[in-house]
């Protein structure tokens, strides 16, 4: 059992409230001030984060100078639609977005796509922004999401695409961004829910969190090989499909056919230590999925089954 961390003492960690005003500016910092006002903004200030002393701007910026990380989760019309009735009845933005400096005198917000577009519906000119002069935050972007929590289909196609982008920057292996990416199931299923966006990824969760690993391949590599784990996680999500159906025609009905199936083929329900490699659980899954038998079901273990429903 992993030990339980120690909590810290009461108001030992980081900055003074006074500290956090204080200290010369660094050469980067008033760089990006000077980037902030070539984009047409306004430095509002400048100060040390209190937890860790790094520095940081507070600036107003162009709503037009700001645009979304290309590999966050996708924007929900919905959840725009209400911020922006919430803007506009309080008349107010108290919510500053995290932006990084883009290559191109712009700026990127890995944080904040959905305040950010309902400025915009509203028309508003500027948005208030917390300026972040280092670019590499913008791919701690699952850590960043504090507050509105990411469902698993949001986090995976946001680590797979942030992979995507990070390949095409530079050549590091996928280990490498073992904190960026959080789990390596992610990017299998990333890779699964681009095939086929209504996937049950929930379903097959469980299991590829036992068996999926980080590569030492460099990450383009290992992007292909994530491409290869999910057509075979599709192709397993076939047969399953198939011994669903058999179900159906049975006359099961229930939102919990798939988990069951899967803990029916399921290799790794009663093994303990290590489990196999990723290639033979799904092997021996697809092959008990072709041998299922849906006369040996009975109801009350499909209710008793629960688990993940459909997504």
């Amino acid at each position: 059992m992993p030990r339980r961390k120690k909590a810290a003492d009461p108001v030992s960690r980081g900055l003074t409230a006074p500290e956090t005003a204080g200290g010369e500016r660094p050469a980067d910092l008033r760089a990006v001030e000077g980037t902030v006002e070539a984009a047409g903004g306004a430095v509002l200030a400048a100060f040390r984060d209190p937890l860790g002393g790094r520095w940081q701007l507070l600036a107003a910026l162009p709503v037009d100078r700001v645009s979304p990380t290309s590999f966050q989760r996708d924007l929900s019309e919905p959840h725009v639609a209400r911020l922006a009735r919430a803007l506009d009845a309080l008349d107010r933005f108290l919510d500053p977005i995290i932006v990084v400096p883009a290559p191109d005198g712009s700026f990127w917000t890995p944080n904040g796509h959905h305040r950010l577009s309902a400025l915009r519906r509203l028309g508003a000119r500027s948005v208030v922004a917390l300026v972040i002069p280092e670019p590499e935050i913008a791919y701690k972007i699952l850590a960043l999401n504090t507050e509105k929590a990411h469902n698993l289909r949001e986090k995976a196609l946001e680590v797979v695409r942030m992979a995507r982008d990070l390949a095409a920057m530079e050549p590091r292996r996928e280990i490498d961004y073992a904190v960026e990416f959080e789990e390596p199931a992610l990017l299998t299923l990333g890779a699964c829910y681009e095939k086929n966006g209504r996937f049950a990824g929930g379903a097959y969760h469980p299991v590829l969190k036992r068996i999926d690993t980080f590569s030492a391949r460099p990450l383009p590599e290992a992007l292909v090989e994530r491409e290869r784990r999910a057509a075979r996680v599709l192709e397993l999500d076939e047969a399953v499909a198939a011994a669903m159906k058999a179900l159906f025609e049975k006359g099961f009905q229930s939102p919990y056919l798939r988990p069951f199936v899967l803990a029916r083929i399921n290799p790794l329900r009663f093994q303990k230590g290590p489990p196999p490699e990723f290639d033979a659980v799904l092997d021996r899954m697809a092959a008990s999925a072709a041998k299922f038998r849906p006369d040996s079901v009975k109801p009350e273990q499909i209710a008793r089954a629960g688990g993940a429903a459909e997504e």
